[in-house]
């Protein structure tokens, strides 16, 4: 109806029309991300998230969790571990309310080991905040000889 887009409420079936986003504004919360990550200010970084944002990583569902707080958690022990952590925004892509945004993020561990992930995060994003993310990030093979093709 008019352009708008509209969004379940309930299971109920309940809809109420939910304006467009700005896709420069979701573009913009990956660059926060980005920033808050290379700054080490998990205050600015955890802003970011809603209280109740809802994290899954589809290949490790063991590690699924609910709440800032939990982000809070995870990535001082991050930043904690690995003094010169390093995030790098490869890209973005927005639809509606979901913010696509692949990473690569680099750095060396306390104990000298090295860190070095990428991947793809996709997140929903309402009021400025990550609502939930579903990552799919994973360390990067080196050292091998790759695959040929004929």
């Amino acid at each position: 109806a008019g352009g708008q887009r509209w969004r379940l409420v309930r299971a109920s079936a309940i809809l109420d029309p939910m304006p467009s986003p700005d896709p420069a504004a979701l573009e913009a919360i990956a660059g926060a991300l980005a920033a808050a990550m290379n700054a080490h200010d998990i205050d600015a970084f955890v802003s970011l998230f809603a209280p109740d944002y809802d994290s899954h990583q589809p290949v490790h569902p063991d590690r699924a969790f609910v709440g800032s707080d939990q982000v809070r958690a995870n990535w001082s022990s991050v930043f904690a571990d690995v003094p010169d952590f390093r995030a790098d925004l490869i890209g973005t892509a927005v639809d509606a309310n979901t913010l696509w945004s692949e990473w690569r993020w680099t750095g060396t561990h306390e104990d000298g080991s090295r860190l070095d992930l990428a991947g793809v995060i996709v997140c929903g994003v309402h009021a400025g905040q990550l609502t939930w993310a579903r990552l799919y990030v994973e360390s990067v093979e080196t050292g091998g000889e790759g695959s040929t093709r004929s």
